[in-house]
């Protein structure tokens, strides 16, 4: 059968989906997109298997079901809220706040934080930081690199909502992960999970070359190209969770469904 894939162009993604695209072992109709817009394709059930975030895939578990492999789930890696200004407030109530999609995580973790305050502003992750510069929005919750790509904005830390959480719940942050239709044959998604796993550990083998196919991969999706940023991407987003979920990572996932349950996105 035909998979109908969808992955978004990030560096995780890239460098955990490059050697089981490239090993011919499965037949695959591929959709790379910005987050928010695979998790809107899932909400349509336009996926057979896809990377979407955590807040999305709570809100899809009727159809689609969380594979163990492929997730991007760790500490210190969560979205920051950043302004123009030091030491400003977090999300006064007439803030412009820029949100990088309504079904994201980063989304849901503004929500809990801020008590849902500000006019939010929905924007692609990629255009926030620069609506901040321009003075177009008041703060905003940045992902992927903008975590250490922010300070060349001149833009300041107000608050980092993944270390927030891991207060809060003593878990490591479930950012986005890997969702398969429940109608697909258990043998097709056994076989899927086992293939990304090892497509991961063929990645790792090959990280910090830069001459490997992999990397020309990478950089042809990548926002940003700058080689110290996609390293510390890759490095930040895929970990041991990545390999396989766990106790503690499914507890992570568990604990953040029960937390949106009740906040539409």
């Amino acid at each position: 059968m035909k998979i109908k894939l969808g992955m978004s162009p990030c560096p995780n993604d890239t460098f955990i989906f490059y050697h089981l695209l490239h090993s011919g072992r499965f037949s695959i109709d591929l959709t790379i997109a910005d987050i928010e817009e695979l998790n809107r394709m899932a909400v349509r059930r336009e996926f057979d298997i896809t990377k979407v975030s955590s807040y999305a895939a709570g809100f899809v578990q009727e159809n689609y079901r969380l594979l163990d492999a492929g997730a991007a789930v760790g500490k210190n890696c969560g979205p920051l809220l950043v302004a123009r200004e030091e030491g400003s407030r977090a999300a006064p109530a007439d803030a412009r706040v820029g949100i990088p999609g309504r079904h994201t995580t980063a989304h849901l973790l503004y929500r809990l934080y801020a008590d849902d305050r500000g006019k939010k502003e929905f924007m692609p992750f990629n255009r926030i930081m620069p609506a901040l510069a321009q003075g177009l929005i008041d703060q905003g919750v940045i992902i992927h690199e903008g975590r250490f790509t922010y300070q060349s904005y001149r833009l300041k830390k107000v608050a980092d909502l993944g270390a927030w959480w891991e207060e809060m719940t003593g878990l490591p942050i479930p950012l986005g992960g890997i969702i398969a239709r429940r109608n697909l044959p258990p043998a097709t998604v056994s076989d899927f999970t086992a293939a990304l796993r090892q497509s991961i550990l063929k990645a790792s083998a090959e990280k910090g070359n830069p001459d490997a196919p992999l990397y020309d991969f990478i950089r042809q999706h990548a926002q940003e190209l700058e080689a110290n940023v996609i390293n510390r991407h890759i490095d930040l987003y895929v970990n041991e969770y990545s390999l396989s979920l766990g106790g503690e990572g499914n507890r992570a996932f568990e604990k953040l469904f029960a937390l949106a349950e009740g906040l539409a996105p």
